[in-house]
Formats: C-alpha cells, sequence, structure tokens
C-alpha cells in the first residue's frame, strides 16, 4: 500500500484505467475503482453520479453497485481487441462467462455489446433465454450435466455444448438423436498446464474434474468418438486453464499443447477442427499489488504454431468472465463494531465489523483473496491505520477485507465500499446464519435500476414447510 498523487491514470489495452480521486483521500486507486467512481464536494463516494448515501437510504445494505457503463466498455473492449488481434488469421469468438455474475439485464447488456455467452446450469441457461438471447450463441458448460439439462440446451437451440467426459458423448448424442437434431458440440481436453493461481481456481492440470486428457491419449480417442456419433457434430477443442492469471505463459502454453491435439485430430479423422476455445481467466485487480495483462499476443503464438504444424489456423475464442464484471461492481457495507485487538509488543488492530460478509463474498475465505476498501460516505483528515474489515457471520475466517488503511476516526454508521466485487460474489452468495442476500442495482447517468432486489424475510420463509 502506498499513497497515490492524483493525475491522469494510464493502463494496459485491456484493462482500463479509472478517473484519479482527489490526493486527500490517502488511497492508492489505480485500476480499482469503476471508470464513474468520483467524490463530490462533500466528501462522499458517486457512482455514475448516485451518492452511496442516496443507495444505502433506498436500497438498504450491503448492496452490489454496477457501472453499467464499465461494464459495458469492458465488454466492447475484450471484443475491439480480440477481433483487431485475430483479424488476419480466422477470427475469433468473445462469449461473455455467465457463472461469473448473470441476471437478465447482464445477458441483455452481453448481447447488445456483441458477445456470446457462456452458461454452466440450467438455471443460467433459463435467465440468458429469457433475457432474449440468441441461442445459437450460448455454450453451455459443465462436468455433470443432468439429462434434463441436457434435454433442455438441445431442445433450446444451443449453439454449443461442451462434452466434458467420453461418458457424456454417448448420453449427449442420444438425447441428441431422440430429438432429431444435430448437435454440434466442442470437446473439453486437459491440457496439462499448471496455472500460477489458487488450486481450487486451477482448472488445466490432469488431477482434477475438467475434461478429457490430451497427454493419456483420452482426449484423441475422444474426438474419434464424437465424429462417430451421428447426432453430434464435432466443431473443435476447448481449453481453460483457470481464474485470476496473471502470467501469459500458460495460455501459451496450452494453446500450443491444444494446437498440436487439433492437428493429431485432423489426421486421425480427416478434417479440420475449425474452432479453438482457449477459455478465459484473466486476472483483474483486486488490491494494487496486482498487474493485469492482455493476452492479445496469443495471436501470434497461434499463428506461428499452425505454420510450424501445418495446420489451418483455427477460429479462436476467448470466454472473459472476471475481467469484464469484476471491476465494474462494489460492494457498499455500513460499519457497526469497531474493536481495538492487542497484537503484542505495542502493537494493535482495529476491527471493524460491517453488515455483510463471508455471506456475499466468500472469496476471501474460500480462496484466500485479497480486497481493498474505502471510507465512502465521507473523507477525513485524521491520519489512517491498519484495519481488517469482518462481516457479522459466526466464523473467525468472515474476513472482507485483511489488511487496508481507513482514517484513523472510522466509526459506527459510516459507509465503506469494497471494489471488485462483480464476480463470483453475488454468484456464490448464500443465506449462511439465515443472512438476506443483497439487493444488485445498477447506476448511469445518475439513474439507479433495480437488478436483483434485496431478499426479505419473507423469501427466506417461504420454501420451508415447517
Amino acid at each position: 500500500m502506498r499513497a497515490h498523487e492524483a493525475g491522469a491514470l494510464h493502463g494496459n489495452d485491456l484493462v482500463p484505467q479509472w478517473l484519479p480521486y482527489p490526493s486527500d483521500v490517502n488511497h492508492l486507486i489505480d485500476g480499482l475503482w469503476s471508470m464513474n467512481t468520483t467524490r463530490n464536494a462533500r466528501g462522499e463516494v458517486e457512482i455514475a453520479g448516485v451518492g452511496v448515501g442516496e443507495i444505502k437510504e433506498r436500497f438498504g445494505r450491503p448492496t452490489f453497485v454496477i457501472d453499467e457503463e464499465d461494464f459495458r466498455s469492458r465488454a466492447r473492449l475484450f471484443r475491439d481487441t480480440f477481433e483487431r488481434a485475430f483479424a488476419p488469421l480466422s477470427g475469433v469468438d468473445m462469449s461473455y462467462a455467465g457463472k461469473a455474475f448473470l441476471s437478465t439485464a447482464v445477458a441483455r447488456w452481453v448481447r447488445s455489446e456483441g458477445l456470446g455467452l457462456d452458461v454452466c446450469s440450467g438455471g443460467e441457461l433459463a435467465i440468458a433465454l429469457r433475457a432474449g438471447s440468441d441461442a445459437r450463441r450460448l455454450t453451455f458448460h459443465g462436468n455433470n450435466k443432468s439429462d434434463a439439462e441436457l434435454k433442455y440446451a438441445i431442445e433450446a437451440g444451443v449453439g454449443r455444448i461442451v462434452l466434458d467426459s467420453l461418458e457424456e458423448i454417448e448420453r449427449v448424442s442420444a438425447l441428441a438423436a431422440t430429438a432429431g437434431i444435430c448437435q454440434r458440440v466442442l470437446l473439453r481436453v486437459t491440457s496439462g498446464v499448471e496455472a500460477h493461481t489458487h488450486e481450487f481456481i486451477s482448472t488445466a492440470h490432469e488431477d482434477q474434474k475438467f475434461g478429457v486428457s490430451i497427454a493419456t491419449g483420452e482426449a484423441l480417442e475422444a474426438i474419434r468418438r464424437v465424429e462417430a456419433a451421428k447426432a453430434l457434430t464435432l466443431d473443435g477443442l476447448h481449453s481453460h486453464i483457470g481464474s485470476q492469471i496473471f502470467d501469459t505463459n500458460g495460455f501459451e502454453v496450452a494453446a500450443r499443447r491444444v494446437l498440436a491435439l487439433a492437428k493429431e485430430g485432423r489426421d486421425a479423422i480427416g478434417r479440420p477442427l475449425t474452432h479453438i476455445v482457449l477459455g478465459g481467466g484473466f486476472g483483474v485487480m483486486y488490491t494494487t499489488q496486482n498487474t493485469p495483462r492482455t493476452a492479445g499476443q496469443l495471436a501470434a503464438i497461434v499463428d506461428s504454431s499452425c505454420r510450424a504444424l501445418d495446420l489451418e489456423v483455427p477460429r479462436l475464442g476467448f470466454e472473459p468472465g472476471r475481467a469484464i464484471a469484476g471491476p465494474s461492481t462494489q460492494t457498499l457495507y455500513t460499519v457497526g463494531t469497531l474493536k481495538d485487538v492487542e497484537l503484542g509488543a505495542g502493537q494493535k488492530r482495529l476491527y471493524v465489523s460491517i453488515d455483510g460478509g463471508m455471506s456475499d463474498n466468500i472469496r476471501t475465505a474460500l480462496y484466500d483473496a485479497d480486497y481493498s476498501c474505502l471510507l465512502s460516505s465521507r473523507t477525513s483528515a485524521v491520519e489512517p491505520r491498519v484495519v481488517r474489515i469482518v462481516g457479522k457471520h459466526c466464523e473467525s475466517g468472515d474476513i472482507v477485507v485483511k489488511d487496508e488503511y481507513l482514517p484513523g476516526d472510522v466509526k459506527r454508521g459510516d459507509l465503506v465500499s469494497v471494489p471488485v466485487t462483480g464476480a463470483y460474489c453475488y454468484a456464490l452468495a448464500s443465506n449462511y446464519n439465515s443472512a438476506l442476500k443483497p439487493a444488485v442495482i445498477s447506476v448511469k447517468d445518475g439513474t439507479v435500476t433495480e437488478m436483483i432486489r434485496r431478499e426479505t424475510l419473507e423469501d427466506l420463509l417461504a420454501r420451508d414447510l415447517g
């Protein structure tokens, strides 16, 4: 953590950088806050012209606040950057990974910005269809799709189903045949790449549940089986190495291995595999210690690899989710209990309790994720001190922000904003301790739209049949 001087901010070509705060905020904010986050003359944080005080009064707290323009600009930026990079080759398909955060409004935004949409459950598929998504631009993922979910996807006309195992080949083929449809599919393969990320979000090493292995020969056998299935059309291969990745070497190694398999597959079935999807997983800045990088240089890697393999360049696909949704959103909390804890040797830590916690952001407990925060209801000239932002749940691990600077006069009733909470926070939200799930709102040009209403006690009790 270090102080930030106000001034122009510049970022790389995939992660727009945002407006600076006044220098008296005593907080490094480069890249952490959505593009329309500012402070007004009263020192109150505003998002797209709407103050956090107004949001608290209208929607309670905690509340997820999405900067719609920010979300849309990130979607466009991914689309345009990759389209430019791959235009000289065979082109590229960009899809938003809905598992990061999905609602009917988000599905409409994605569609209007020209991206496809990935879903990984029957529920996500239902949201996408309710939003009017073109089923042909939907991709259905999952390592254990039920027959009911597959039937739903096939009958809805989903563009591609991603096959995740040898067993699934037979089930999808049988269901498609019954429906009288020749279903287009991708085959998810395990490239054996050890991504530099948390174990729980690394998805391409051999010892895990996703995909069929390239190294063991299972992937090549799967290609043969899909090609032999009369009710399936194999478009190509899918690889995903993990999430929150900053080192692009993993993408490059995976691309080379998957392309080599594509050549083997071409030779085995006598025709080219026209599509290769390299997934998403692009890292975003959760704290000032993170440095996002672009994967746009993959175009050159794909081109050179295909030349070396004497392989026709396939159409590439990418699936950003976190990198679009994450930085567009902040969560607004109210401060409750404050407690100074003696650490020994004259050291103290101030525990700042908020009115949410692991029920609306479990990522710190689950992945040891790092977050930042900001006193958003006012400014203060009081010397900052290190605090720990903790939730209200009955777990000692209920921590949202492990260590951050806040003004030393932070008090009960203050509002605190935690940035970059748009991905996997609401999506993983729970009713732990029978907590009520927060509202999700979007803001644009001073207008607030309620996207998902706050859960009520009546909602909580409705399914409890006593």
